[in-house]
């Protein structure tokens, strides 16, 4: 009986010592890398912005809203799950709506700890509903500009569309390279739409100077990570399929090859359980790619369809992953160096996340 009361003594320590972890890894400075503007409006302002567009709301208040995003980010379908941004790009359809929408976010980081952050969208989406790329870019830059917060905007191209598409949208961000747009990036279904699609776009984004990170390998084979890689993506957003290598036969190799070549995974935990990449958080392979020496880093993707935040990602991935407050760390230092904004906007974060380190006596 003295034992039994011992053993479970210790696990509650053990449990205790792990929730307090947690706490503290949610308050540790973040460098966010991948986050969807059209993914990540705040409940409120969706609700608010819908309303002053009169277009119907899947439900009548804001905290019924919020509810249903969750409905939907746990529907198990990735088409539910997707659902969502029908509604928030339609609402972000005017210049001040995509300005305010910009600002918010990166003010929601900057309160969620993030000391550099880097936001994504595909203008292009807005021309249907009657706002230029152009007048859509220069209102989310303006907004971006008007925080605090060291940020940039990458452009994203939608990879099912037509590679003439895709190559306008390069061209677009090529016109704001010198503006506050840092990059560019195909997004979208990807099974079967390789990179290799488009390649005109690509080759026009790498040799104009833009950054370039890539949706890969995740719900395609780990191979289009290296296919990515061929075409210039120094960053991989996911790329979580690479984990079913450790498995196949051969797939070693392939792991070497995205070591020897440094590409850095943009992993979305939360995110990729709701779109079925993984079967939940205590199995996502974020654990194992770190551990096989893959450089990564974890992000919120869509902090409205997700319900998550970079505070939440850092201590569930205590909580269910089994990461340390170092292995955080050093994730977070090897986001800010890999991140396309300017080196003074990175060498800042890398101070403030080793400063924060030091003081809670965390080697890294």
């Amino acid at each position: 009986m003295g034992r039994a009361c011992t053993s479970i003594l210790s696990m509650n320590e053990h449990r205790s010592d792990i929730e307090a972890t947690a706490r503290l890894a949610g308050q540790m400075p973040k460098v966010l890398l991948h986050e969807h503007l059209d993914g990540g409006l705040r409940v409120a302002t969706l609700h608010e912005l819908l309303a002053g567009r009169g277009l119907p709301s899947p439900r009548a208040s804001v905290p019924a809203l919020a509810r249903w995003f969750d409905e939907q980010a746990h529907a198990g379908s990735l088409e539910q799950y997707l659902a969502g941004f029908g509604l928030t790009v339609a609402a972000m359809a005017s210049p001040a709506a995509l300005e305010r929408v910009a600002f918010e976010a990166a003010e929601d980081a900057l309160a969620d700890g993030c000391v550099l952050a880097e936001f994504r969208i595909a203008p292009l989406l807005f021309e249907a509903h009657g706002v230029a790329a152009e007048a859509a870019v220069e209102a989310m830059l303006t907004g971006l500009r008007r925080s605090a917060l060291p940020s940039g905007l990458i452009v994203c191209a939608m990879r099912h569309e037509p590679p003439a598409e895709t190559a306008r949208a390069a061209r677009l961000a090529l016109r704001f390279r010198d503006d506050g747009v840092i990059a560019y990036d195909l997004a979208g279904p990807e099974r079967g739409y390789p990179p290799g699609l488009h390649a005109q776009a690509l080759r026009l984004a790498r040799d104009g100077g833009l950054g370039l990170t890539l949706h890969a390998g995740e719900a395609d084979a780990a191979e289009r990570v290296l296919e990515a890689a061929d075409h210039g993506a120094t960053r991989i957003g996911h790329g979580v399929r690479l984990a079913d290598l450790f498995t196949q036969q051969g797939g070693e190799g392939v792991l070497d090859r995205v070591r020897a070549l440094g590409l850095h995974l943009e992993v979305c935990p939360t995110s990729n359980v709701h779109t079925g990449a993984c079967p939940s958080l205590a199995a996502h392979p974020i654990s194992a790619l770190w551990r096989a020496g893959i450089e990564l880093s974890f992000h919120t993707d869509n902090r409205l369809m997700s319900a998550t935040t970079m505070g939440a990602e850092a201590a569930n991935l205590v909580r269910e992953c089994g990461l340390t407050l170092a292995d955080l760390t050093r994730m977070t230092l090897a986001a800010a160096a890999r991140s396309f904004l300017p080196a003074e906007a990175r060498t800042a974060a890398q101070t403030t996340v080793r400063d924060w380190a030091a003081g809670n006596g965390v080697v890294v």
